[in-house]
């Protein structure tokens, strides 16, 4: 009983954090909004670090989209597998 609470407690902590990071961020992006020269520099920002950094950004969405498929094969060999025990 003791474990059941302490994981409802922890999961409490976490809905609380994620819905101020969320009130925070709304906050800060309308006041950004407010300011265009803001957002420029935040674009200019963004596409330093994107352009920077895009070998690796590129490297781990391929890892992504590879793992993906790789997930919905197994599982089309599972759901395969799981029919033909049903037809037999």
């Amino acid at each position: 009983m003791k474990h059941a609470h302490h994981a409802v407690a922890k999961e409490m902590v976490k809905g609380s954090m994620s819905l101020s990071t969320v009130h925070t961020g709304k906050k800060l992006m309308s006041n950004i909004g407010k300011h265009p020269v803001l957002v420029f520099g935040l674009g200019l920002a963004a596409g330093y670090l994107v352009y920077k950094y895009r070998k690796e950004i590129i490297a781990n969405t391929t890892k992504v989209v590879d793992a993906g498929k790789d997930f919905v094969l197994q599982q089309k060999e599972n759901l395969e597998d799981i029919v033909a025990e049903s037809k037999e």
